[in-house]
């Protein structure tokens, strides 16, 4: 059974970083992805990754200041956050897909993962 965890939300004021990480025991061809959900808000995709990274995705929100990784050898998926701004407050998710996956094309939608961690809250304050 897929296990994801996700640590590492907090408090920040804008300009800041975070790093999440999510511990997750699957295998290095799964597809993995970071979403986000604000109040009141639809859950979007913020960054994904393409088996093992051979190719990673962002959210146009975040381009340049997010940045998706993994360490194979923890088992475990980052998301770097920098320059934080309050518009980035949300629940943060992490979540994987088996292979074949992405079948979008750029591992940004929630249709396209079969498993979900509960979410670490990032709050972004001015």
């Amino acid at each position: 059974q897929v296990q994801l965890q996700e640590s590492g939300g907090g408090s920040v004021q804008s300009g800041g970083s975070l790093r999440l990480a999510c511990a997750a025991n699957v295998y290095n061809t799964y597809c993995m992805g970071w979403f986000r959900q604000a109040p009141g808000k639809e859950r979007e995709g913020v960054a994904g990754m393409y088996r093992n990274g051979w190719n990673t995705y962002y959210a146009d929100s975040v381009k340049g200041r997010f940045t998706i990784s993994q360490d194979n050898a923890k088992n475990t998926l980052y998301l770097q956050m920098n320059n934080l701004q309050p518009e980035d407050t949300a629940m943060y998710y992490c979540a994987a897909a088996p292979s074949p996956c992405c079948p979008g094309g750029y591992c940004l939608l929630e249709y396209e993962y079969n498993f979900w961690g509960q979410g670490t809250q990032v709050t972004v304050s001015s």
